[in-house]
């Protein structure tokens, strides 16, 4: 039996098999979980990016291991690097993609999830820290989204992800000052960058979380249990999301299955937003 052969019939047009890529903020996280899903689906050929060289090449490693076992691969046929990028500076994430280029020569998927979160209140907000954020949330995501459509184009397209927030449609919902400042800007940008790049092959779509219980999320909930079950009271499937309730959006909007596909938004938030 090949080592791809599901126990479950799917479609084939999921299958990440054969494709090259790429994941930002992905030592931890959200964005390492979307490396599990893709290694998972078939994936052989990652990247991961985050701020720190020993986060990378931990998580590279880990990853690595996972594939090898969930999939009964060789070492051989499993390639999975870190890179050190700071996604703030366009010079930095020009050379990370110069580095999966090197490497694996092509770039089929990308996943914009790096982001920080600070709990200032709008009125104490440090101005340099409210640089740093759009910093990173917002032009970090440009600037992976522009470099990954400049390699995209020539190949003949793509597909890219920019990991919104589900407070990217009503601010009011969430608990975070300035956050969904820049999460609108993400969800708008997916759709502006969409229409742009159609016609060159390159697909542009943003998938916005609800609260997911993450290690950072599961810390901050120790300290504030009563902060969780405002959540989930509001929330009417009355629970969070695991990490792993975001696996199948990510799959589809990189594989083929979402081919045509483009400029669109999947929030996966327990139906929060529409209460």
């Amino acid at each position: 039996m090949s080592p791809w052969a599901s126990p479950v019939p799917t479609l084939p047009c999921f299958s990440m098999q054969g494709k090259v890529c790429m994941v930002t903020g992905a030592a931890r996280g959200l964005g390492f979980e979307f490396c599990r899903a893709f290694l998972q689906s078939g994936c052989t050929s990652l990247a991961i990016l985050d701020l720190k060289d020993s986060d990378c090449r931990d998580a590279a490693k880990e990853l690595s291991t996972y594939a090898l076992d969930t999939n009964g691969l060789q070492k051989k046929e499993v390639q999975v690097i870190g890179i050190e990028c700071d996604m703030s500076s366009e010079a930095s994430v020009q050379n990370a993609y110069e580095k999966v280029m090197d490497t694996f020569g092509r770039i089929d998927s990308v996943v914009a999830s790096a982001g920080i979160v600070e709990n200032y209140s709008a009125l104490d907000y440090p101005a340099d820290r409210v640089k740093r954020l759009y910093d990173v949330n917002v032009h970090g995501v440009f600037f992976t989204a522009r470099e990954a459509a400049r390699h995209m184009i020539p190949q003949g397209g793509g597909s890219i992800i920019l990991v919104s927030s589900m407070s990217a449609n009503a601010s009011s919902l969430s608990s975070i000052p300035l956050f969904p400042l820049t999460s609108s800007p993400v969800k708008h940008m997916a759709a502006s960058l969409a229409v742009e790049w159609a016609k060159d092959g390159v697909r542009v779509n943003s998938l916005s979380p609800g609260y997911m219980l993450t290690k950072l999320t599961k810390s901050l909930l120790e300290k504030n249990p009563d902060l969780k079950k405002t959540w989930e009271s509001l929330t009417p499937m009355g629970r969070m999301g695991e990490p792993e309730d975001l696996a199948g959006a990510i799959v589809f909007l990189a594989s083929d299955a979402s081919k045509f596909v483009t400029g669109s938004e999947i929030r996966v938030d327990g139906g929060y937003c529409i209460v």
